[in-house]
């Protein structure tokens, strides 16, 4: 039996966009970001797809424990770092590298003793203004971790853009400028490039050093460019939401559809409902006129999102019935177009998908 609401998850598509990534940098390792569930699509299942990429990245302890008792040996670093000695130690038992970006975790890992050594980067602050070390205090973290028995070496050195997605804002080129003068006379491996930054300035490399690049978004086919999809970068989808058409009926003149009647009835329509709603992770605030597919057609969602249903004007399919296929996004229908009708980013929807949705993937279909 079909789900009433599930999502299809192509993982070849992963795997071409990890090509792609190769195309964009090729002189560049690549860390695989899969935090949060991999956006939603699954963090083992996103991990076992891109077994070709050098490493990993995550954002939180849990998740890289997660992976290693999975099974997974690759590189993993934890981009959150450690907050307390319980993380700090379970770091060190499932060998992950960690992101430094605070004077206290310095001190926990000077004050560390036991076994094994933390593999470690060490975050400059060049105008997120979030994580990290700026100035003289960079200098000074490095110098301190440079001489503490916990710390493996050599120190590798990364930073986070803020406005790469921007491409008219110079802001990303003195970020990188910024970033290369302070570090240039260390050792150890840089990452710098985001998918923005991969995708929007390519020429972010570091001498002929191996750097790292930390694609998310564009590894599961989105762009992450106002206006643009991943079709647009040689990109391919890798989620696709699907539901189906439980009810058709015929609204007259000056009726109402859905909650608080936003949406009035100017003419005879035809009107579908589809099983997904916010219940789902279907955005909340997709307007009325946002896209959806039914039959493989465009038709547009009118009416408040609720729970469990959304309403569809199927005035251009006469011939739509109950239990007819309807796509919410995926091929043919691009995240980034529904997440502008909606207000948000494709992230907020890809990583929104909730628990009763029903996944479907290549090998568990």
């Amino acid at each position: 039996m079909t789900p009433a609401a599930y999502v299809h998850l192509d993982l070849d598509a992963a795997r071409h966009n990890l090509a792609q990534v190769r195309c964009y940098a090729p002189n560049a390792c690549i860390m695989a970001v899969i935090k949060a569930n991999a956006y939603g699509h699954g963090i083992e299942r996103v991990a076992s797809a891109l077994q070709n990429a050098d490493g990993f990245a995550v954002a939180r302890v849990d998740e890289g424990v997660k992976l290693r008792r999975a099974g997974f040996t690759q590189p993993i670093t934890v981009l959150q770092g450690f907050v307390c000695t319980d993380e700090l130690r379970l770091l060190l038992q499932q060998q992950l590298a960690a992101v430094v970006h605070t004077p206290q975790q310095i001190a926990m890992l000077q004050q560390h003793v036991g076994p094994g050594q933390l593999s470690i980067w060490l975050k400059m602050d060049t105008g997120m203004n979030r994580l990290g070390f700026k100035g003289a205090d960079f200098n000074a973290a490095y110098q301190a971790l440079l001489a503490c028995a916990a710390v493996q070496q050599p120190i590798h050195l990364i930073t986070h853009f803020a406005n790469a997605d921007d491409l008219l804002d110079d802001k990303t080129r003195r970020q990188i400028d910024w970033f290369n003068e302070a570090v240039k006379d260390y050792p150890g491996e840089r990452s710098i490039a985001n998918s923005a930054g991969i995708m929007g300035w390519p020429t972010l490399s570091v001498g002929n050093r191996i750097d790292w690049v930390r694609p998310g978004l564009m590894l599961y086919g989105c762009s992450p460019f106002a206006g643009k999809t991943g079709a647009d970068f040689g990109l391919k989808p890798v989620m696709s939401l699907h539901s189906r058409l439980i009810a058709v009926k015929d609204i007259a003149v000056g009726e109402t559809v859905g909650y608080s009647g936003t949406w009035l009835c100017q003419a005879p329509t035809r009107l579908g409902v589809v099983s997904i709603g916010y219940g789902d992770g279907y955005h909340r605030h997709a307007a009325s006129g946002t896209p959806v597919l039914v039959n493989g057609k465009r038709v547009p969602l009118i009416g408040r999102v609720s729970m469990d249903m959304i309403t569809v004007d199927l005035g251009s399919q006469p011939e739509a019935r109950p239990g007819d296929p309807v796509v919410l996004w995926g091929d043919g229908l691009a995240v980034e177009e529904v997440a502008l009708h909606a207000d948000t980013i494709p992230y907020t929807l890809l990583c929104g998908i909730t628990q009763r949705v029903a996944i479907i993937d290549d090998h568990h279909g």
